[in-house]
């Protein structure tokens, strides 16, 4: 299954057990497709709201036990029944893919974090249904884990998010750091940026590592999976700071090596 548009999210992989490979690639295709209706094309703002508000209609076919409209959300609407996944996070993930359309800045970091609970924790906690593990510390593990990829990406991709008109740095630390949006314009590298940046660095590791037991609590090929991909995240982060933060001459993206370096550290969690 492809996942470079979908980097903070877990999907099915060849390490995961086979049977649960097609529920999560159902749950990744109702992500992917709806946060293609989002970012994606020259859709209006108003063709867009109104694409996820048909994704939500079939959200509530689907809680009212009616048929599916369209064969995707056919088998979705499948996989939540035999499954009994909760509606909640499929919600969550439209009000935060909408919320994409209309807002454009953010301005603290709670704020932030409020978005990332909609737009990245919901797949975490639904994976954690799947497995049968719904322990409140475990969820809350989930959380720090997909809060933070969904932050390291935003950090890798600060450069390609103001192309579409969007700054995900809190408007706060940028007050606090003295750089402004015409810095992020001009592509500019200063200190105040590279301290900047290492701030967001820090931040997001922190999260990560606070995250990183939920590796010891869960069965055998589901842990390795979130190992890599938690390790993956925090080599983004190695290379961020390499760059001292300059992601727009230095965009961080993990080669063989780095790979290698990722299976070694996941071995020794």
């Amino acid at each position: 299954m492809p996942v470079e548009h979908y980097e903070n999210f877990p999907v099915a992989s060849l390490l995961l057990p086979a049977r649960l490979r097609q529920p999560i690639e159902a749950i990744y295709r109702f992500a992917r497709g709806a946060d293609d209706i989002a970012d994606e094309g020259d859709a209006t703002p108003a063709e867009r709201l109104a694409g996820l508000a048909a994704y939500r209609a079939e959200l509530e076919r689907i809680a009212r036990g009616e048929p599916a409209a369209t064969p995707p959300f056919q088998e979705l609407a499948e996989t939540i029944r035999e499954r009994a996944l909760p509606l909640q996070p499929f919600h969550d993930l439209l009000d935060a893919f909408a919320q994409d359309v209309v807002k454009k800045r953010y301005a603290d970091y709670a704020e932030l974090l409020a978005y990332c609970r909609r737009s990245a924790n919901p797949v975490g906690r639904l994976v954690l249904h799947l497995f049968g593990r719904n322990e409140a510390e475990h969820l809350a593990q989930s959380d720090c884990i997909c809060t933070a990829l969904q932050l390291i990406n935003f950090w890798q991709d600060i450069a390609i998010d103001w192309q579409k008109g969007r700054v995900y740095l809190p408007q706060s630390d940028l007050a606090q750091f003295a750089v402004s949006e015409a810095d992020i314009a001009a592509g500019r590298c200063t200190p105040a940026w590279t301290a900047l940046l290492i701030f967001q660095i820090d931040r997001a590791e922190a999260l990560m590592r606070r995250g990183l037991p939920l590796v010891h609590a869960l069965p055998g090929r589901l842990g390795w999976e979130i190992r890599l991909t938690a390790q993956g995240g925090l080599r983004i982060l190695e290379r961020l700071r390499a760059a001292r933060g300059d992601v727009f001459r230095h965009r961080p993206t993990l080669g063989p090596w780095d790979w290698l370096v990722v299976a070694g550290r996941s071995l020794r969690m």
